[in-house]
């Protein structure tokens, strides 16, 4: 008798869900200021609302403590990352950076150029998320060997 074979699962979305208090400051920050498209938008009984923004694609990384102790240093120079951090992959760390703190983010930490060859900024956005904008530097074969993927 043949051993049974159980189909392989398969994800076709990450979906990451974020209570914000101020839903319209928001969404007006990760649509308006960060780009996100809007996708669709749903409302329901006792003012619920949601908003769904493609924000390309998506990664889950898990990382270590020691990992992201590194990786906050990295990027700030102490530690100061909760547990969940979020980041996004952006073509202009700077420009992006200086746009966020014009709609309302704090920088936590100025755009930095990583060992791993990227420019990071951390910032503390809307819906009580801290946040890292990345843009990659290089070409992949230049960063071979020196990735750590510290974004998330």
């Amino acid at each position: 008798m043949a051993a049974e074979q159980h189909p392989v699962p398969v994800v076709r979305q990450l979906r990451l869900v974020v209570e914000a208090a101020d839903h319209e400051a928001a969404v007006a920050f990760y649509r308006d200021a960060l780009g996100l498209t809007e996708e669709a938008a749903f409302t329901g009984d006792g003012d619920a609302r949601v908003v769904i923004l493609d924000a390309g694609r998506a990664t889950l990384e898990i990382a270590n403590p020691a990992q992201k102790r590194m990786i906050d240093e990295v990027e700030v120079g102490r530690q100061v990352a909760p547990r969940i951090r979020v980041a996004f992959e952006v073509d202009d760390t700077r420009a992006t950076t200086a746009r966020l703190v014009a709609a309302g983010a704090s920088e936590i930490a100025p755009p930095t150029r990583t060992p791993w060859q990227s420019l990071n900024s951390r910032l503390d956005a809307p819906a009580d998320l801290q946040i890292t904008v990345f843009e990659e530097l290089g070409a992949p074969q230049e960063r071979a060997g020196t990735r750590h993927d510290g974004d998330v």
